[in-house]
């Protein structure tokens, strides 16, 4: 099992926001804006649950990994840091999903 994790990709993305356009894909993303990035997280949305349906495992690996890695990006241009979602995540661990989602029912 790999080390890596998803605080070592939110800095990875945090400092390639800052570079050079030429040099980063990031980079170029970020200044694109939040709209272009949002496009793009839905389009790997749509792919990875295409690939889902299709029980293609390999391409299932590669899609979870665009959407992951586009969903960052969305959160680096909003300015939310992962440790905000992961703490949104761990209060929702205290009840059930369903008693989670009917509470949410009402907002």
């Amino acid at each position: 099992m790999s080390a890596f994790t998803l605080k070592d990709l939110e800095t990875i993305i945090a400092a390639r926001a800052g570079a050079p356009v030429e040099e980063s894909w990031t980079a170029k993303l970020v200044a694109r804006g939040q709209k272009k990035a949002a496009q793009k997280l839905g389009e790997e949305a749509v792919e990875a649950a295409i690939a889902a349906v299709s029980g293609d495992r390999a391409n299932l690996t590669a899609e979870a990994a665009d959407l992951i890695y586009h969903l960052l990006v969305v959160l680096k241009i909003a300015d939310i840091p992962l440790d905000d979602v992961l703490a949104e995540l761990e209060s929702r661990t205290a009840r059930s999903g369903l008693e989670e989602k009917a509470s949410r029912a009402g907002s």
